[in-house]
């Protein structure tokens, strides 16, 4: 029985030892040196006397920083990735949270972490340089149970102090064990990744790794501000599966890439953390047509996708992309007024209940009890549900599909809408590239803002618009933007521009 997601680096180090792991801008890194490394990191953790806690790892996304994640989960204890873009203001709220002892970091930013905590710092590069090793991490790991956390990601907390979601081994090998077979990966196979460590997403990138054999290629973040070089550096290094946030896709789609150059070696496209309208999709799918392209979907607070949606039918343009069907030993449950389930086209929120579910947030009990809570269909035994907020229906074809955010919903002039349901209709309009909704409760409108090459004319796209929804639904203001804000995962800042209207005077 496996209890810890370092068994699956065991066995791919002990069949594919030369192979790369791990490259980035600067150099690559093998398996039998990730696992010599991750051996190194963890007897220097281990002289502390640490163990099941958490140990922040402040270094930009590299080879390095999965060293330092598998040394971590090699000493029993869970690490929590910092954002070095971050503000110090934030990164000092999450390690006052963890309460951590320990920070492992890189030499460029080892002296920021000690000037404003006064935690333990180790510098990666002084343990590869000078490796120390022995057997702790061996008689630790023996003891370890696949329940203790192997990591911890922060997302916004409502009352401005971050939440950390706390992940175990067990919902790592679950989740890992299951997408091994969807993805179909092999040593041959190259990962191009783009979600940030401190993103969930990232979860699917590095442990298809460890199981697979594959390696993961980190894409350097200014290939995706020019396109063109993007899909250079896909064909550079062979980049077999990726699993993108929509608004980079979108992106390609706009400057109308895949004109001048494709990917020749995507056999997947997964996408995840926002809807892709259909006709982006299309657009993919006519030049890469024998591509797996599959719609994901997971809050932070399950181990990264619960619900997927194998792209197998064509599909309207006015369509919203399923999300599809749970993943296996998964249980999803749509909740309408929190206590019964919803029929078949009825909305409802999406609740998810299995082994995919985060232990809780670290060292908060109070939102941990508010967010993790019994299954409301069930009274005769414990059994834990997380309610996503989010609100989506099943349609007759037994598929989930999103509609948005209960917190997106508005109640405008008497009527309840979806910000959400605007949006798609803004996009299937075709005059635009991107856009964001979101409410002026002051003044009760609802604003646009949007990407589009030219102005367009209002009255073209209020006509098109609105043989998608009411009238009622159109916006009241529009605002064009040369490229839509995005926040650090790389989807539209939403958040930004709901306070960017709702703090004007």
């Amino acid at each position: 029985m496996q209890k810890s997601v370092i068994e699956y680096l065991y066995n791919t180090v002990s069949n594919n030892p030369d192979k790369n792991a791990v490259k980035d801008a600067t150099g690559s890194v093998t398996f039998e040196e990730l696992w010599n490394f991750a051996i190194s990191i963890a007897t220097t953790i281990n002289q502390t006397g640490s163990r099941n806690k958490p140990i922040g790892v402040y270094m930009p996304k590299g080879c390095k920083m999965v060293e330092a994640f598998a040394g971590i989960s090699m000493s029993c204890n869970f690490y929590v990735p910092l954002d070095v873009k971050s503000p110090l203001t934030r990164i000092s709220s999450i390690i006052d949270v963890l309460d951590a002892d320990l920070i492992i970091s890189d030499r460029e930013h080892a002296d920021i972490i000690r000037k404003f905590c006064d935690r333990k710092v180790i510098e990666i590069e002084e343990v590869l340089e000078k490796p120390v090793v022995d057997d702790t991490w061996e008689r630790k790991m023996e003891e370890q149970i696949d329940t203790d956390p192997v990591y911890s990601i922060f997302t916004s907390g409502s009352t401005g102090i971050p939440k950390g979601v706390v992940v175990s081994h067990r919902s790592v090998i679950d989740f890992v064990d299951w997408i091994k077979e969807v993805a179909n990966l092999g040593p041959e196979d190259v990962i191009g990744n783009q979600a940030p460590f401190y993103f969930d997403n990232s979860t699917m990138d590095i442990y298809l790794m460890y199981s697979t054999g594959a390696t993961l290629c980190i894409i350097p973040e200014d290939r995706f501000m020019f396109p063109v070089r993007l899909v250079e550096f896909l064909n550079e290094n062979k980049v077999s599966h990726i699993l993108w946030v929509p608004y980079l896709m979108m992106n390609v789609v706009n400057m109308n890439i895949f004109e001048k150059t494709v990917p020749r070696y995507l056999k997947n496209v997964f996408f995840a953390g926002e809807v892709l309208p259909v006709k982006y999709l299309r657009y993919w799918q006519k030049y890469l047509p024998n591509c797996v392209f599959s719609n994901m979907y997971g809050p932070t607070e399950i181990t990264d996708i619960c619900c997927y949606y194998v792209v197998d039918r064509e599909l309207d343009d006015t369509e919203s992309i399923p999300i599809g069907h749970a993943c296996r030993n998964t249980g999803l449950l749509v909740l309408v007024d929190g206590n019964r389930e919803a029929s078949v086209g009825e909305e409802g929120e999406l609740c998810v209940r299995g082994s995919s579910l985060a232990m809780g947030y670290y060292n908060d009990w109070e939102k941990t009890k508010k967010a993790f809570v019994q299954n409301p269909l069930n009274s005769h035994y414990p059994e834990t549900i997380y309610c996503t907020g989010d609100v989506v229906y099943k349609n007759t074809r037994g598929e989930l599909v999103y509609i948005g955010r209960k917190d997106s919903q508005i109640k405008h002039n008497g009527y309840r809408i979806e910000l959400g349901e605007i949006e798609n209709a803004v996009m299937n309009s075709e005059l635009v590239q991107n856009c964001c909704v979101v409410y002026d409760n002051q003044n009760k409108k609802i604003v646009l803002f949007y990407e589009s090459a030219q102005e367009f004319d209002v009255g073209v796209f209020r006509k098109r618009v609105c043989e998608m929804i009411p009238r009622y639904m159109f916006p009241n203001e529009f605002y064009k933007e040369e490229k839509l804000k995005q926040n650090g995962s790389g989807k539209i800042d939403r958040a930004y521009y709901k306070k960017l209207i709702n703090d004007r005077v």
